[in-house]
């Protein structure tokens, strides 16, 4: 199978899936997925980011040694499958001291903009907890900033702030 073209092939879960199950746990093959991903073409990048996804959903292993390429690209704008499918594994790893800085930044960042997408601002948040482990002085400023929030926003980014915040007071912050 060339990734490349099965990308450009067909955009839908069937097809996702069947690139992370040609990918497998194989580090050279996910090597040239994230190779895609950094390319310019949004769609392509767009439909690599969801595969991604599915890859660290069965190897999880593979996702370390690409976070350094994968941390950075989250700054490029218009680039919000990439975000969602990017912080969606962020939240759910333990995030590498020295990523800690930026991603604070960046992650503040988004949940803080109305104007990004809903699920790109509740991974953000999620993040900003994991951040918050490390630096816990930065706890109440996530607090407070979801407080913020909240009154204004979906079901679920209140629901999703309130076990934030309760997560936040069991570590005292």
């Amino acid at each position: 199978m060339n990734i490349r073209e099965a990308l450009i092939d067909e955009h839908s879960k069937q097809q996702a899936v069947r690139i992370a199950a040609y990918i497998g746990n194989d580090s050279k093959r996910f090597a040239e997925l994230i190779n895609i991903v950094q390319e310019e073409e949004y769609r392509l990048v767009q439909r690599a980011a969801w595969v991604i996804r599915h890859c660290f959903d069965e190897h999880p292993e593979l996702i370390e040694p690409h976070l350094d390429a994968l941390v950075k690209q989250l700054r490029r704008p218009n680039q919000d499958a990439f975000r969602r499918n990017v912080l969606a594994i962020l939240a759910d790893i333990k995030i590498p001291k020295q990523y800690i800085e930026e991603l604070a930044d960046l992650c503040f960042d988004l949940l803080a903009s109305r104007k990004e997408p809903i699920a790109i601002r509740a991974h953000s948040m999620e993040v900003c907890y994991q951040v918050c482990t490390h630096e816990p002085e930065l706890g109440n400023e996530l607090k407070l900033l979801i407080e913020e929030f909240m009154p204004h926003e979906s079901a679920g980014f209140k629901s999703k702030g309130k076990k934030i915040i309760a997560r936040l007071a069991k570590l005292n912050l």
